[in-house]
């Protein structure tokens, strides 16, 4: 495997943080910059805690461009926020963490005391071939066209990892990375085409792109919240709102992103409202709830910020994990009934069930993952757990002792067996067989061992949905 994907922060050589008072003059942090020969200076508040950081491209274009008095304390032209790791983080997870929060640096160390700092340059320098560096020139793109281009390159750089035996978990973070760069590459462009908006927002991702756990046959799945207006200016902010996700989606759908059939987009204008309105929605699904909108719901807990201002997104959360300390037992009958639907397809004699499809014998990757997906969900917000990622649940009921250590490993590599067979089959159908991927796997194109673990996995799942049907007829669940 390569080692970008085992490599750790603690073995690359860090940089000495070098650091002033955020009073200080620009022009004499400029020259503290010259003196140290170093293209970041870290800022440090009265309390001696580091705030801000100043770079060569922060003076050219805070300053220089600006015209700015260099004489002002150089806290008013600092960047921001300051991004923080373990020396014990994988080198892969620290550059997805600098793509993911646009910062050129990361400090290293933990609760405020760090042992020096590293530049994205330099983690990249070290991955010439590495599919993080695909990411960052999708970053560098500039148009939708040149997006188009990165997102169909994406299927090679899926085979090229799993070929490396690469775990489909961080291949799924590749995909989620390059899918946000190019949402975030979208929004941006049309805001400066539209203008500035007209009140805070959080662009949201929901469904799998929500929980990371995208794969090549994809659609959008999002929302957008605004901050709550008095009267007069609650039409020209939905307008404007509603105009901008329009351009979003239409830019998305023609990069590679199709729009999402069942509408659970932000130009429907169902989702695209204030907070105060989503907190409506959250609270009906909750209070009172339909077969329907427990369905809806959990389409919904699987939200992940993306763009904007992230309060907002925080006080939905706030409110969320307030309600979810109420009562809901007939919110999680729903959604247990709605998790129970899919079953492992084995027959009597456990046996792998197919079904027939283009005259070949054929699984249904996703629904055989389902289950899993569904009942993880389930007991995560029954425990208020806010994790989205299915793997990232897992790890936290876990914690909380609602699985043991051999529950959690063999749903988690139960899980991931499957999506390494869903991502493989979906590159391979894009790249060998030029077809539009599909979540159906052919049982010839199995091994021996492959068609084997299936059927383990299938009676895993079982088994797991056996014990918590019984769990919540017998009101221990809910």
């Amino acid at each position: 495997m390569n080692e970008l994907y085992t490599k750790k922060i603690d073995s690359i050589e860090q940089r000495e943080i070098i650091a002033c008072d955020e009073n200080m003059p620009v022009y004499e942090a400029a020259a503290i910059m010259a003196h140290h020969k170093t293209g970041c200076l870290f800022i440090k508040d009265a309390q001696q805690q580091i705030v801000g950081y100043v770079t060569d491209i922060t003076l050219r274009d805070n300053v220089i461009v600006a015209r700015a008095d260099a004489a002002q304390p150089v806290k008013n032209i600092m960047d921001n926020p300051i991004v923080s790791i373990s020396a014990n983080t994988y080198v892969y997870e620290a550059i997805l963490m600098m793509f993911r929060t646009k910062t050129r640096y990361l400090l290293i160390g933990e609760n405020g005391e760090y042992t020096g700092f590293i530049s994205r340059n330099k983690l990249l320098g070290e991955q010439a071939e590495s599919p993080l560096v695909f990411i960052q020139s999708v970053r560098q793109a500039v148009s939708a066209d040149e997006l188009k281009r990165k997102w169909d390159g994406v299927p090679h750089i899926v085979v090229q990892l799993l070929d490396q035996g690469v775990p489909a978990e961080i291949v799924n973070q590749i995909i989620t990375s390059v899918s946000d760069t190019i949402a975030l590459k979208v929004i941006e462009s049309v805001i400066e085409e539209v203008g500035p908006p007209p009140a805070r927002f959080a662009f949201m991702v929901l469904g799998s792109e929500g929980r990371k756990e995208q794969t090549l046959k994809t659609d959008q799945d999002n929302a957008i919240i605004y901050e709550d207006k008095a009267n007069e200016q609650r039409e020209l902010v939905r307008a404007y709102f509603l105009d901008f996700a329009h351009k979003v989606s239409d830019k998305l759908n023609y990069i590679g992103f199709s729009y999402c059939t069942g509408g659970f987009m932000a130009q429907n204008p169902q989702w695209t409202h204030s907070l105060s309105h989503w907190k409506g929605n959250y609270d009906k699904w909750m209070t009172d709830p339909l077969p329907e909108t427990a369905i809806q719901f959990s389409t919904f807990f699987d939200c992940r910020f993306v763009y904007g201002e992230r309060p907002i997104m925080d006080e939905l959360y706030e409110f969320l994990d307030k309600e979810l300390q109420q009562p809901l037992e007939k919110l999680f009958f729903y959604m247990a009934r709605n998790a129970m639907q899919y079953q492992p397809p084995l027959t009597f004699f456990k046996n792998i069930r197919t079904m027939t499809k283009d005259k070949q014998e054929v699984i249904d990757i996703k629904r055989a993952m389902a289950p899993i997906v569904d009942l993880v969900r389930v007991y995560a917000l029954k425990h208020r757990c806010f994790a989205v990622n299915t793997g990232d649940r897992l790890k936290a009921l876990k914690e909380k002792g609602v699985f043991n250590e051999e529950d959690y490993e063999v749903l988690t590599q139960s899980y991931y067996f499957l999506m390494g067979l869903r991502l493989r089959s979906q590159a391979e159908q894009i790249t060998d067989q030029k077809i539009a991927p599909n979540n159906y796997i052919t049982l010839e194109s199995l091994t021996r061992i492959e068609k084997s673990t299936l059927k383990e996995i299938f009676k895993t799942i079982e088994n797991f949905q056996t014990r918590f049907k019984l769990a919540f007829t017998n009101n221990l669940f809910g």
